[in-house]
């Protein structure tokens, strides 16, 4: 699990990435949240649920979050951003789809990708199962709608979300990176769906169905808005765990929140660092418990020299 928080002028964004194997053989989803490497301020968070026997679903999730990061690092902010998610995510659906040739495997994914811009805009898009969900303090305000049977089934009103739960199909997909088909893929973004930009107290949540699976969206909400993010994710994955009951599914999210930052007073926003270990944060990225929490690293490292 990685936690950071990064100021921006009125607001933090405190970030945390998450992952549990969950009951299953081995860890297929792969998660990732990037800084653009030339533009302060822009973010870009991926989670991908992985399919296919042996290794092959774990590569898949693999190859979505490589096309997705190289592809962000080279694109030029002015650019169109939902053009980059959909070349990213069409970039890996077709690398996927050949190594199935190679491997003699059938590798397929899911994803959820969300770009944050330092001018308040926020745009993401889906492929399956993977959810992205927008909260306002514990309140939904968004969620993207799965590409699964079920879902089908809900939207021309033919079962009730209620139904869900029990029905023997519910696991089967109508689209994925990799398949046979050409991806569906929707977008969206806060102007053009909520007609708002984020504001203190906002949250993102994207996660594979591991974690959403065994939890209602008011249930999400209660926890995400009443904790860190590191707090929250460490607690969901436990509920999922207990729900799990010895059969539960990889486990992957990723939670951005606004949170307040008192020291400042001008109202742009900026979005997440690189997450990664955390001796790799730069120092002026790190809160005090992280400082506290490096220094017991390197104490560690010097213990096993």
């Amino acid at each position: 699990m990685l936690r950071q928080q990064q100021k921006t002028n009125t607001l933090k964004l405190d970030v945390c990435i998450a992952q549990h194997q969950g009951d299953r053989k081995e860890q297929q989803d792969r998660i990732a949240i990037v800084s653009h490497r030339r533009a302060p301020g822009v973010c870009m968070a991926v989670v991908a649920d992985g399919m296919g026997g042996h290794t092959g679903g774990a590569q898949a999730a693999a190859q979505v979050i490589h096309s997705t990061s190289l592809a962000f690092q080279e694109w030029g902010i002015r650019n169109d951003a939902r053009q980059l998610i959909d070349d990213c995510l069409q970039e890996a659906h077709s690398v996927i789809k050949a190594s199935r040739f190679i491997d003699e495997k059938d590798p397929r994914s899911t994803a959820v990708v969300l770009i944050l811009l330092p001018d308040g805009s926020c745009m993401w898009a889906h492929c399956g199962d993977s959810r992205l969900y927008c909260f306002r303090g514990e309140r939904l305000l968004f969620r993207t709608a799965d590409h699964s049977y079920v879902e089908h089934l809900v939207r021309t009103g033919k079962i009730t979300p209620e139904m869900v739960e029990t029905h023997p199909k519910r696991n089967i997909l109508l689209t994925s990176l990799g398949g046979a088909e050409d991806p569906q893929i929707d977008y969206g973004s806060m102007k053009e769906n909520l007609q708002t930009r984020p504001l203190l107290g906002d949250s993102f949540l994207l996660c594979s169905d591991g974690l959403w699976g065994y939890f209602k969206d008011a249930e999400l909400g209660q926890i995400i808005s009443s904790l860190s993010a590191r707090e929250a994710s460490a607690k969901l994955i436990e509920i999922a765990r207990e729900r799990g009951e010895g059969y539960g599914d990889n486990i992957s999210l990723a939670l951005l929140k606004f949170i307040e930052d008192p020291t400042q007073k001008t109202p742009p926003l900026v979005a997440a660092p690189h997450l990664v270990r955390k001796k790799e944060i730069p120092a002026q990225w790190r809160t005090q418990s992280e400082d506290e929490d490096l220094d017991e690293d390197e104490d560690s490292d010097e213990d096993e020299d």
